[in-house]
């Protein structure tokens, strides 16, 4: 049953991360308003569980092995998802994630943590997860762009990214992240000027705090309990909660479809309970 104003009707999606909480959510819902969808990640057997889900509902999907750091894999992808489905109409870019090994163990370098075994402090962040973390959060979305893209130039075609509220406020302990994030919000908006001539939407979800596998052992103890990080984080929200996964479907609902946002190109969406707006006093 549709819980949305919108037809997605004819439209074929393509998302990837779709394994994620966040994304297999946007597969879900899309595919309950017609849109037939492809799921790609580079963990089939869980992108195939979504899409038993959806297929067992009445919907339409398929699930795809889908390494968005390999062009030549991406490509094949494609080759793949038009041979099923025809065309990609809706690119939904979800893949991204942080990696404990490039954060800080504080909030504020204190004097003498450079010389301190004991503290991972910013002198110590290694590159490897470095460069990891860019490439999964914003070459993954240049990547899969070039992929999937190609047949919007001829048609027309709606891209959304997922950005972050760090590319608001860069969160402390999570330098590489909040940079990243910030370059997949720059470069929404310079996909959205290049193709604006040819038909092509280019927008993006800057999700707040909503609770998922990646981050629950942040936000809450063993015993269920906010961390301390939490309380911090619920005090610069001014609806004093984290989002749900639903909060975050109408604002995609809203960019996917053509009627409602057709003339929307080239903006990020905060869907942050206010996080962004608040100063803090």
């Amino acid at each position: 049953m549709k819980r949305y104003n919108v037809d997605l009707s004819g439209k074929n999606v393509a998302i990837t991360g779709a394994a994620g909480a966040i994304c297999a959510e946007f597969a879900i819902e899309m595919a309950k308003v017609g849109a037939r969808v492809a799921l790609l990640d580079i963990n089939i057997e869980k992108a195939q569980e979504v899409a038993d889900k959806i297929n067992a509902d009445g919907g339409f999907a398929r699930a795809y092995y889908a390494n968005v750091l390999d062009r030549a894999c991406l490509d094949e992808c494609y080759e793949k998802v038009v041979a099923d489905f025809g065309s990609v109409n809706i690119l939904v870019n979800g893949a991204g994630g942080n990696h404990p090994s490039a954060t800080t163990d504080k909030e504020y370098y204190e004097a003498g943590d450079i010389n301190d075994e004991s503290v991972k402090s910013f002198f110590d962040l290694p590159n490897a997860p470095i460069s990891k973390i860019f490439d999964l959060n914003f070459t993954s979305i240049l990547l899969t762009t070039q992929a999937f893209a190609k047949g919007m130039v001829e048609n027309g075609g709606n891209i959304i990214n997922i950005s972050s509220m760090n590319s608001y406020r860069p969160l402390t302990k999570i330098p590489a992240y909040s940079a990243a994030k910030s370059a997949v919000s720059n470069f929404t908006e310079w996909l959205a000027v290049h193709f604006a001539g040819v038909g092509i939407r280019v927008n993006a979800i800057a999700p707040g705090f909503f609770v998922g596998n990646q981050n629950r052992g942040l936000l809450y103890t063993d015993k269920g309990e906010l961390t301390p990080r939490s309380h911090k984080i619920i005090s610069h929200t001014p609806m004093g909660r984290f989002g749900e996964l639903n909060e975050l479907v109408g604002t995609l609902m809203w960019l996917a479809d053509d009627e409602f946002s057709g003339f929307v190109t080239g903006i990020v969406v905060p869907v942050d309970g206010g996080f962004s707006a608040y100063s803090g006093v």
